[in-house]
């Protein structure tokens, strides 16, 4: 029985939300039990009501944003509650009212589900007469679980700020870590075989891949650049505060990472004679056991240690690879290879440098001042049209679902109307909140709405039941919602299990029902499950395939302009890539795997298109990481860089002629020529250059100029050797871009 319990804490992972659940469930059993108690259940009952769809929306970051979306659901559940009184008793009006909200839930988030549902739930109960008071009564439960749920502000205010920074170390950690695991020959079957004996262990002995780790590394600074966002306090100053100098201070150590990662690459193809991989991959990950110590240090509310100030690893890595580099100099060694390898010193101790900026910021503490409280800011009322007016024309997926919904909505409400159902709104909430944006999705959400239904209902008749009165039925309650509000973000089936008995026992609060009714709300949600999946069957194709020509085209453009920007940073005209543009590169990415994973869960998915963008997906990823690569390489002080900027611009050109042939309206005659002829001169001179440099730097020596001395020559010389092979690299991955975009983008029937 232990070890059974031990398996299903574990199988949580760490998701559970306790303190949301005690929260939720207080702020439902409060106003129950004083109800009970004073003879005003039907009053209890509609504050706990509003306590409930408020506490739907489960706020997460900081508390300041926290603040903002509760403070919203409290405002839609007021307006949501007034609506749905001035509609109790006029059926038909509400099936002309209701369906409109519950389809722009589906489309603005800040809405959600807790608008149509205040409407609809409160739309059903008798007329009170005082619509006023029954609004008034949902603002007060929903500010009681407002209340609750940012209680512990004063000692947690920074808890969000330091988990995000902490996973954002962490995950740049893993980004080293898998460098480390790639340097030289890895014997991983001992590691293969504990793994299939104890799949539990897989975490700990797997090889870290190198695209999952910097996907998620560049998730974890992005989300850590966002949860500060949420923090006003620095806004405002011309000096970084220390949480903003921490994350340039991680990503500077994640881009030289993918710099790092890249010469790796270069240094493997064209090794030294001599050994330098052991002492490489040691330097490397302890690097990383350093972020992680500080990881852990910026997570924790009362620090940890940070480790020391220097790396033995590091040095033993230098002193190796300056003994290869003296005998590349006297003619022992390839003179290209030990350049390289001079290169992964340089980015070792960067990476170094970058670790130790972010050591001391940690350890002078991540203090954050107060600033003033930000209302959400309102939606621009032009920009709202225009982008309903651009959905509507170009019939986006997200207005499609839209109208998927209200009509799915509006069908179940008109046959409850018709029929005269009662407890006909479980057919409107089971048919419209259980559609999804595919069909994967919307049977697998089905499967778990009614098969939890069926069994919460049953459970809630049971506990209705036996309940010997409103008090112990909502100590019950109590004791539900916080199983149901603890496991809701660990499986929607949970929520359904454990949550349904709580909804159900709060709606019958006041007017217990019996047997029959729970036998109605069974067959009511089977139904409103079969509604919902004719819908997503009949009601138009989603229109994802439809929108990736759009999306592989900005995919180009986007990344055509971040190669011209690599190539303003090699000639000299700037010192860095702007971020906006890596983060648009990022973000076009994002978009378009999106898509693939929404046709993947389409009902009959075109495999072979799925393929294409995943392959597509692929080579972009790694575009971004050379170009990321050849910046961290340029040095504003080499003496002559060649060919290189040309090469980028050819190959920007490329990326834009091809989406000028992806956005034509007719298909071009002529197939596009491959990059690879395009750039076959421009390589050999970029190796002529790169054979004239080392001659002449050569030369440099014999006439006297030390080794260790940094010249203009000498940084041309370590930029190429590293540069040449990145470009190589970009210059098969930009192919291999264009001919999958091309093929995803193509109907079937051509690519057939």
């Amino acid at each position: 029985m232990l070890q059974r319990a031990r398996e299903a804490y574990a199988a949580i992972g760490g998701r559970a939300t306790p303190f949301y659940g005690i929260a939720a469930a207080l702020a439902l059993a409060l106003p129950l039990i004083v109800g009970a108690l004073t003879g005003h259940a039907a009053q209890g009952a509609m504050i706990a009501l509003g306590a409930y769809l408020v506490g739907l929306r489960a706020p997460e970051g900081p508390y300041g944003a926290r603040a903002r979306n509760l403070a919203s659901a409290v405002l839609v559940v007021a307006v949501g509650a007034t609506i749905g009184g001035n509609l109790a008793g006029h059926t038909w009006l509400a099936v002309v009212v209701v369906p409109p909200v519950v389809a722009l839930g589906s489309v603005f988030p800040w809405i959600g589900p807790t608008a149509g549902l205040a409407v609809l739930l409160t739309a059903i109960r008798p007329s009170t007469g005082d619509v006023l008071y029954g609004g008034f009564l949902e603002l007060l439960g929903g500010l009681l679980v407002s209340a609750l749920l940012l209680a512990p502000w004063p000692a947690r205010r920074l808890r969000p700020l330091r988990g995000a920074l902490g996973e954002a170390a962490d995950a740049v950690a893993e980004l080293l870590d898998a460098v480390a695991q790639d340097v030289g020959e890895q014997h991983t079957e001992a590691l293969d075989d504990v793994e299939v004996a104890d799949p539990g262990l897989a975490a700990v002995t797997r090889k870290p891949d190198w695209e999952e780790a910097r996907r998620a590394a560049s998730r974890a600074l992005t989300n850590a650049r966002a949860t500060y966002g949420f923090y006003r306090s620095g806004r405002g100053r011309e000096e970084p505060t220390r949480p903003e100098r921490l994350i340039e201070a991680l990503s500077r150590v994640m881009h030289e990472t993918v710099a790092l990662h890249s010469l790796m690459d270069a240094a493997r193809r064209r090794p030294p004679g001599r050994e330098w991989e052991m002492e490489a991959r040691v330097a490397v990950a302890a690097l990383a056991a350093r972020l992680r110590l500080l990881a852990g240090a910026v997570a924790a509310p009362d620090g940890g240690p940070l480790g020391d100030t220097d790396s033995a690893a590091v040095r033993r890595l230098g002193r190796q690879i300056e003994a290869i580099r003296r005998a590349s100099l006297a003619g022992e060694e390839d003179l290209v290879a030990a350049a390289l390898l001079v290169q992964i010193r340089r980015s070792v101790e960067r990476i170094s440098g970058g670790i130790e900026s972010a050591r001391r910021v940690v350890s002078g503490g991540l203090r954050i001042g107060f600033g003033p409280p930000r209302l959400p800011a309102a939606p621009h009322r032009i920009s709202v049209l225009n982008r309903f007016g651009t959905a509507v024309r170009t019939r986006s997926p997200g207005f499609r679902q839209a109208m998927r919904v209200l009509v799915t909505a509006a069908v179940a409400m008109a046959l409850a109307a018709a029929l005269r159902l009662p407890h006909g709104q479980w057919l409107t909430i089971t048919a419209a909140l259980g559609l999804r944006a595919t069909y994967d999705e919307t049977v697998t959400h089905l499967i778990q709405r009614v098969g939890g239904t069926v069994l919460g209902s049953a459970i809630a008749a049971i506990l209705l039941a036996l309940a010997p009165g409103q008090l112990a039925a909502a100590i019950i309650l109590f004791l539900f919602a916080i199983i149901a509000f603890t496991l809701r973000s660990v499986n929607f089936g949970y929520w359904m299990l454990f949550g349904t008995p709580v909804f159900l026992m709060l709606l019958d609060f006041s007017t217990p029902s019996d047997w029959t009714a729970a036998g109605e709300r069974i067959a009511l949600v089977i139904a409103g499950g079969l509604l919902a999946f004719l819908a997503t069957r009949l009601l138009w194709p989603t229109g994802h395939a439809e929108r990736l020509p759009t999306q592989l085209g900005q995919l180009l453009t986007v990344h055509a302009d971040l190669v011209r920007a690599t190539a303003a940073v090699v000639e000299g005209d700037a010192e860095r890539l702007p971020h906006d543009k890596v983060v648009a590169a990022e973000q076009a990415v994002e978009t378009v795997t999106d898509s693939r994973n929404r046709l993947e869960n389409e009902r009959v998915p075109d495999t072979e298109r799925i393929a294409r963008l995943d392959d597509a997906i692929s080579a972009a990823r790694s575009i971004r990481d050379h170009l990321i690569a050849v910046t961290r390489m340029a040095r504003q002080d080499a003496e002559d860089v060649g060919p290189v900027p040309e090469i980028l611009d050819r190959v920007a050109d490329h990326l834009e002629e091809t989406y000028d042939r992806l956005s034509a309206p007719e298909p071009a005659d002529a197939d596009l020529p491959p990059l690879r002829e395009r750039l076959d001169d421009d390589f050999a001179d970029l190796d002529s250059h790169m054979a004239k440099l080392a001659r002449r730097r050569r030369a440099e020596i014999k006439e006297g100029v030390s080794t260790d001395e940094y010249t203009p020559l000498r940084h041309a010389v370590l930029q190429i050797s590293g540069t040449r092979y990145a470009l190589r690299s970009l210059r098969k991955d930009v192919d291999d871009l264009v001919t999958q975009c091309l093929a995803a983008a193509a109907p079937s029937a051509e690519r057939s």
